[in-house]
Protein backbone atom coordinates (compact mmCIF):
# COMPACT_ATOMS: atom_id res chain seq x y z
CA UNK A 1 0.00 0.00 0.00
CA UNK A 2 1.04 3.42 -0.88
CA UNK A 3 -0.42 6.61 0.42
CA UNK A 4 -0.71 9.81 -1.98
CA UNK A 5 -1.33 12.98 -0.26
CA UNK A 6 -1.61 16.64 -1.40
CA UNK A 7 -1.65 19.70 1.91
CA UNK A 8 -2.83 23.09 2.30
CA UNK A 9 -1.48 26.20 0.87
CA UNK A 10 1.54 23.90 -0.59
CA UNK A 11 2.39 22.45 -4.33
CA UNK A 12 1.11 19.34 -5.50
CA UNK A 13 3.75 16.70 -7.14
CA UNK A 14 2.12 18.32 -10.37
CA UNK A 15 2.75 21.90 -9.25
CA UNK A 16 -1.02 23.30 -8.48
CA UNK A 17 -2.06 24.84 -5.52
CA UNK A 18 -4.64 23.06 -3.52
CA UNK A 19 -6.61 24.17 -0.76
CA UNK A 20 -7.91 21.37 1.01
CA UNK A 21 -5.98 18.18 2.47
CA UNK A 22 -6.87 14.99 0.93
CA UNK A 23 -5.48 11.20 0.87
CA UNK A 24 -6.23 7.99 -0.10
CA UNK A 25 -4.51 4.45 -0.36
CA UNK A 26 -3.14 3.13 -3.26
CA UNK A 27 -2.87 -0.19 -4.41
CA UNK A 28 -0.04 -1.47 -6.92
CA UNK A 29 -3.04 -1.98 -9.17
CA UNK A 30 -4.65 1.48 -9.30
CA UNK A 31 -1.40 3.67 -9.43
CA UNK A 32 -2.16 4.52 -13.18
CA UNK A 33 -5.68 6.11 -12.12
CA UNK A 34 -3.68 7.87 -9.04
CA UNK A 35 -1.22 9.09 -11.37
CA UNK A 36 -4.13 10.82 -13.50
CA UNK A 37 -5.79 12.16 -10.48
CA UNK A 38 -2.20 13.96 -8.67
CA UNK A 39 -0.64 14.85 -12.57
CA UNK A 40 -2.45 16.21 -15.29
CA UNK A 41 -1.76 14.37 -19.09
CA UNK A 42 0.40 17.40 -19.96
CA UNK A 43 2.98 16.98 -17.18
CA UNK A 44 3.50 13.16 -18.50
CA UNK A 45 3.46 14.82 -22.40
CA UNK A 46 6.16 17.17 -21.30
CA UNK A 47 8.61 14.73 -19.05
CA UNK A 48 8.73 12.24 -21.95
CA UNK A 49 9.55 15.01 -24.79
CA UNK A 50 12.29 16.13 -22.19
CA UNK A 51 13.43 12.10 -22.44
CA UNK A 52 13.48 11.94 -25.96
CA UNK A 53 15.68 15.32 -25.66
CA UNK A 54 19.73 15.31 -25.52
CA UNK A 55 20.87 16.29 -22.49
CA UNK A 56 23.43 18.50 -24.23
CA UNK A 57 20.33 20.66 -25.93
CA UNK A 58 19.46 21.57 -21.91
CA UNK A 59 22.65 22.99 -21.07
CA UNK A 60 23.92 19.60 -18.76
CA UNK A 61 27.02 17.96 -19.44
CA UNK A 62 25.78 14.74 -19.94
CA UNK A 63 26.35 12.09 -22.59
CA UNK A 64 22.00 10.50 -21.80
CA UNK A 65 19.95 11.04 -19.74
CA UNK A 66 19.48 8.87 -16.41
CA UNK A 67 16.45 8.07 -14.55
CA UNK A 68 17.62 10.28 -11.36
CA UNK A 69 18.97 12.88 -13.60
CA UNK A 70 16.56 12.95 -15.72
CA UNK A 71 13.82 13.79 -12.22
CA UNK A 72 15.56 16.22 -11.31
CA UNK A 73 15.64 18.30 -14.44
CA UNK A 74 12.02 18.01 -14.39
CA UNK A 75 11.48 19.21 -11.11
CA UNK A 76 14.66 21.89 -12.14
CA UNK A 77 12.41 23.12 -14.81
CA UNK A 78 9.04 22.95 -12.98
CA UNK A 79 7.33 20.50 -15.00
CA UNK A 80 6.52 18.87 -11.39
CA UNK A 81 6.96 19.57 -7.79
CA UNK A 82 7.75 16.41 -6.79
CA UNK A 83 7.99 13.00 -8.90
CA UNK A 84 9.66 9.36 -7.66
CA UNK A 85 11.95 7.32 -9.95
CA UNK A 86 9.11 4.94 -10.15
CA UNK A 87 6.35 7.15 -11.27
CA UNK A 88 9.07 8.17 -13.81
CA UNK A 89 10.05 4.88 -14.87
CA UNK A 90 6.47 3.56 -15.20
CA UNK A 91 5.43 6.18 -17.53
CA UNK A 92 8.37 6.45 -19.74
CA UNK A 93 8.02 2.36 -19.76
CA UNK A 94 4.50 3.23 -20.94
CA UNK A 95 5.91 4.27 -24.13
CA UNK A 96 9.23 1.85 -24.33
CA UNK A 97 11.27 4.52 -23.90
CA UNK A 98 14.77 4.44 -22.51
CA UNK A 99 16.86 7.23 -22.51
CA UNK A 100 19.51 5.85 -20.62
CA UNK A 101 20.15 3.02 -23.08
CA UNK A 102 22.25 3.78 -25.97
CA UNK A 103 23.69 2.00 -29.20
CA UNK A 104 26.58 2.84 -31.17
CA UNK A 105 26.65 4.38 -34.82
CA UNK A 106 28.74 5.95 -37.69
CA UNK A 107 27.12 8.81 -38.96
CA UNK A 108 27.91 8.57 -43.34
CA UNK A 109 30.30 11.54 -44.20
CA UNK A 110 30.48 10.27 -47.52
CA UNK A 111 28.67 12.09 -50.23
CA UNK A 112 27.92 8.83 -52.44
CA UNK A 113 27.40 7.03 -49.45
CA UNK A 114 24.20 6.24 -50.95
CA UNK A 115 25.01 5.13 -54.00
CA UNK A 116 27.67 2.72 -52.69
CA UNK A 117 25.63 1.42 -49.77
CA UNK A 118 22.63 0.36 -52.82
CA UNK A 119 25.27 -1.78 -54.60
CA UNK A 120 25.77 -3.58 -51.58
CA UNK A 121 22.17 -4.31 -50.58
CA UNK A 122 21.35 -4.73 -53.96
CA UNK A 123 23.75 -7.79 -53.61
CA UNK A 124 22.32 -8.74 -50.55
CA UNK A 125 18.89 -8.83 -52.06
CA UNK A 126 20.38 -11.21 -54.78
CA UNK A 127 20.70 -8.69 -57.55
CA UNK A 128 23.79 -7.04 -59.94
CA UNK A 129 23.06 -4.69 -62.14
CA UNK A 130 19.08 -4.75 -61.87
CA UNK A 131 19.41 -8.27 -63.00
CA UNK A 132 18.32 -10.98 -60.43
CA UNK A 133 21.73 -13.53 -59.49
CA UNK A 134 21.47 -17.09 -60.54
CA UNK A 135 21.78 -20.14 -58.91
CA UNK A 136 25.40 -20.56 -59.02
CA UNK A 137 26.09 -16.62 -58.08
CA UNK A 138 27.66 -16.35 -54.89
CA UNK A 139 28.01 -13.13 -52.34
CA UNK A 140 31.00 -12.88 -50.12
CA UNK A 141 31.23 -9.98 -47.83
CA UNK A 142 34.90 -10.00 -46.10
CA UNK A 143 36.34 -7.69 -43.08
CA UNK A 144 38.92 -7.12 -40.72
CA UNK A 145 39.86 -7.19 -37.22
CA UNK A 146 42.98 -6.11 -36.39
CA UNK A 147 45.01 -5.53 -33.10
CA UNK A 148 43.43 -8.36 -31.76
CA UNK A 149 45.53 -8.25 -27.82
CA UNK A 150 46.53 -12.18 -27.20
CA UNK A 151 46.56 -12.26 -23.16
CA UNK A 152 47.57 -14.86 -20.27
CA UNK A 153 46.39 -15.06 -16.72
CA UNK A 154 49.34 -14.76 -14.72
CA UNK A 155 47.58 -16.97 -12.46
CA UNK A 156 45.17 -19.87 -13.00
CA UNK A 157 41.07 -18.96 -12.59
CA UNK A 158 39.23 -20.37 -9.87
CA UNK A 159 36.27 -22.53 -10.87
CA UNK A 160 32.67 -21.72 -9.22
CA UNK A 161 31.74 -22.69 -5.98
CA UNK A 162 28.16 -23.59 -4.36
CA UNK A 163 27.16 -18.89 -3.85
CA UNK A 164 30.58 -18.25 -5.13
CA UNK A 165 31.38 -17.49 -8.99
CA UNK A 166 34.39 -18.30 -11.49
CA UNK A 167 37.25 -15.69 -9.65
CA UNK A 168 39.75 -14.79 -12.91
CA UNK A 169 42.84 -12.80 -12.05
CA UNK A 170 43.00 -9.78 -13.18
CA UNK A 171 46.95 -9.72 -13.86
CA UNK A 172 48.13 -10.74 -16.94
CA UNK A 173 51.08 -10.87 -19.49
CA UNK A 174 50.44 -9.57 -23.20
CA UNK A 175 51.52 -12.29 -25.74
CA UNK A 176 51.26 -10.24 -28.84
CA UNK A 177 48.47 -8.80 -31.16
CA UNK A 178 46.54 -10.53 -34.28
CA UNK A 179 44.36 -9.41 -36.75
CA UNK A 180 41.39 -11.36 -37.46
CA UNK A 181 40.28 -11.41 -41.36
CA UNK A 182 37.17 -12.86 -42.66
CA UNK A 183 34.85 -13.55 -45.11
CA UNK A 184 30.59 -14.46 -44.87
CA UNK A 185 28.39 -15.97 -47.47
CA UNK A 186 25.70 -13.62 -47.56
CA UNK A 187 23.11 -16.53 -48.24
CA UNK A 188 24.67 -19.60 -46.99
CA UNK A 189 25.81 -18.01 -43.87
CA UNK A 190 29.16 -19.65 -43.63
CA UNK A 191 31.97 -17.99 -42.42
CA UNK A 192 35.59 -18.37 -43.43
CA UNK A 193 38.53 -16.71 -41.04
CA UNK A 194 41.88 -17.13 -40.24
CA UNK A 195 44.09 -15.07 -37.80
CA UNK A 196 47.51 -12.66 -39.43
CA UNK A 197 50.02 -11.35 -37.93
CA UNK A 198 49.14 -8.23 -39.75
CA UNK A 199 46.81 -7.41 -42.20
CA UNK A 200 47.15 -6.09 -46.03
CA UNK A 201 46.78 -7.34 -49.70
CA UNK A 202 48.74 -10.56 -48.45
CA UNK A 203 47.10 -11.74 -46.12
CA UNK A 204 44.02 -10.69 -48.00
CA UNK A 205 44.48 -13.07 -50.81
CA UNK A 206 45.89 -15.95 -48.73
CA UNK A 207 42.14 -15.65 -47.36
CA UNK A 208 40.61 -15.54 -50.80
CA UNK A 209 42.92 -18.26 -51.66
CA UNK A 210 41.36 -20.07 -48.91
CA UNK A 211 37.59 -19.74 -49.60
CA UNK A 212 37.94 -19.84 -53.54
CA UNK A 213 40.02 -23.21 -53.27
CA UNK A 214 36.82 -24.83 -52.15
CA UNK A 215 33.56 -25.94 -53.57
CA UNK A 216 30.71 -24.76 -54.75
CA UNK A 217 33.08 -21.29 -54.98
CA UNK A 218 35.86 -23.25 -57.17
CA UNK A 219 33.48 -23.86 -59.72
CA UNK A 220 31.07 -21.15 -59.57
CA UNK A 221 30.11 -18.82 -62.41
CA UNK A 222 30.89 -15.86 -60.48
CA UNK A 223 31.62 -14.48 -57.17
CA UNK A 224 30.77 -10.73 -55.95
CA UNK A 225 32.48 -9.73 -52.51
CA UNK A 226 31.37 -6.36 -50.86
CA UNK A 227 33.49 -4.43 -48.88
CA UNK A 228 31.97 -3.61 -45.46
Amino acid sequence: MALAWTHRARLSANGVNVSTPTGCAVSKNSRAAVDRRIFPPTVRVEIKALACELPSRRGLPLARWSLAELRREAVEQGLVAQISGTTLWRWLSEDALRPWRHRCWIFPRDPAFAAKAGRILDLYQRRWENKALGPRDYVLCADEKTSIQARRRKHPSLPPRPGRPIYVEHEYSRAGAWAYIAAWDVHRAVIFGRCEPKTGKAAFDRLVDDVMSQEPYRSARRGTAPGS
